[in-house]
């Protein structure tokens, strides 16, 4: 198997721990729309948009809201998760992440984002991981979410290179679905009872090296 030349990260879970903030957000909304919101119901949000995400909360509640009410809602959130990550620094990227991306730009390895996150540049800027990425592609380029696979299409786009020739690195059931839907590599970053599917799953990014993942991705297609 020829070894991969480019890397697609997403950014909620796999570069940087903002599930949290996410989960604070969406959590302090649902309280003022008197709906029951649990760590496990956030677990269920990983990989949807904004408005799918307040669409499964608000069905968790049984309300039907108008398209204002709606967009009040969404901006109410992003304002309170804007909130929560303007005191992020390079502190808050998760451990393993930054040598791993390093060591792969030196191989001469392309490096791109895929987030559906529409705050991904803010962040990536306040952790000092922007100059990274030769592209960073989120929820502003795209007009269809995971697991529609656009977000890595257009990524793997902006590197010249083919979905085969790309790893996806992804912590949501949906990411690695639309990985797998656009013909990537996909590689899971959690669990692997909750990324089924997955060529490989790893626990993080602490120790990885580029010869570890093209092993494991080398074995997986062989057998």
């Amino acid at each position: 198997m020829k070894p991969v030349e480019g890397l697609i990260f997403d950014l909620d879970g796999v570069l940087l721990d903002t599930a949290q903030h996410h989960y604070t957000a969406w959590r302090r909304l649902a309280d003022e729309l008197g709906i029951s919101f649990l760590p496990k119901d956030n677990e269920k949000l990983k990989g949807l948009s904004r408005v799918e995400s307040l669409e499964r909360i608000l069905s968790m509640g049984g309300l039907m809201l108008n398209n204002d009410t709606k967009l009040q809602l969404m901006e109410r959130k992003n304002a309170w998760y804007i909130e929560l990550i303007a005191d992020m620094t390079s502190e808050d990227v998760l451990p393993g992440v930054r040598a791993f991306i390093e060591s792969s730009r030196k191989a001469g390895l392309h490096i791109a984002l895929g987030s559906s996150s529409n705050n991904a540049t803010t962040i990536l800027q306040r952790c000092n991981l922007e100059t990274l990425f030769d592209a960073i592609i989120d929820g502003r380029h795209v007009t269809h979410t995971k697991p529609d696979p656009e977000v890595f299409l257009k990524g793997a786009a902006q590197m010249n290179l083919s979905p085969s020739q790309v790893a996806v690195f992804e912590d949501a059931q949906a990411g690695i679905e639309a990985a797998l839907a656009g013909g990537f590599h996909a590689v899971g970053v959690g669990l692997p009872s909750n990324l089924p599917g997955a060529a490989w799953v790893i626990p993080g990014f602490v120790g990885l090296t580029l010869e570890g993942l093209h092993q494991a991705l080398a074995l997986q297609a062989s057998g």
